[in-house]
């Protein structure tokens, strides 16, 4: 999978230190080969604790990495204080103000999607799955920038690597729980073949986020199902009857 670790950026985040990972450049062998920074991917523990030092060190050197355990849930933390990986809140966004802390989703087809608010400091990060992203992951991480001094009209959005619509197929009871919530969501769906929708994560993220007052949103485009090289995919390693699947980590801190 590549001796370098890759380290992908988004233009609207500017300066601020992060880096949306793939799979290049880590120690992880088997189905899980690359960079697997999943803590409950049943992968050998050091080499998971490698390839998180690893990625660490390619966004910001010397920073805490800090994680959160993700729950598919629309709660978000602040970080005062660097926890370790035991210690980490059941929680799916994370913000800080804090410099030399480097905050840490991991991801594996749903969306990372990683917050600046270089003014006043202030940066966050949220694995938006559907439904996280349905109950309000994204406006939960943007409130809690602004309970640290960040200011909406301030804070820029970047999108990762996520299941693209075009491989991202559900069906009817699906796309009807997004319809019946808000008629606009309807848009996010394409029809695919008899009974199932196919459903535009990356743009119904983008959608939130806009709703939410960020009026600086990049979308990356890059389809974690349909780059085996490059990205983990929890649909992929499924649809493969995989036994295991890896996770990619995006990161973001102040230094």
């Amino acid at each position: 999978m590549g001796d370098t670790v890759e380290v992908i950026r988004a233009g609207v985040l500017g300066d601020v230190a992060h880096g949306f990972l793939g799979r290049r450049g880590g120690i992880s062998a088997g189905v899980v080969a690359g960079l697997n920074t999943g803590l409950g991917s049943g992968d050998d523990e050091a080499a998971v604790a490698e390839n998180r030092a690893r990625a660490a060190a390619a966004v910001l050197p010397g920073a805490v990495l800090t994680g959160v355990y993700q729950i598919h849930s629309p709660r978000c933390v602040t970080v005062a204080e660097p926890w370790s990986d035991a210690e980490r809140p059941q929680a799916d966004a994370l913000v800080t103000g804090r410099k030399g802390v480097l905050l840490g989703i991991v991801t594996a087809d749903c969306a990372p999607v990683l917050f600046a608010d270089s003014t006043a400091g202030v940066v966050g990060a949220a694995h938006a799955g559907w439904k996280g992203a349905f109950t309000g992951v994204i406006e939960n991480a943007v409130a809690a920038m602004e309970a640290l001094g960040a200011r909406r009209a301030n804070i820029a959005a970047a999108i990762g690597p996520c299941i693209a619509q075009a491989s991202y197929e559900v069906d009817e009871g699906f796309a009807a729980r997004f319809a019946d919530a808000d008629p606009a969501n309807a848009g996010y769906f394409a029809a695919g073949r008899p009974g199932h929708w196919q459903f535009d994560l990356e743009g119904y993220v983008a959608h939130r986020l806009e709703m939410a007052g960020i009026a600086r949103v990049e979308r990356l485009g890059l389809d974690t199902l349909a780059a085996p090289d490059r990205f983990y995919s929890y649909r992929r390693a499924t649809l493969r009857g995989e036994p295991a699947y890896g996770r990619q980590i995006s990161l973001i801190g102040l230094d």
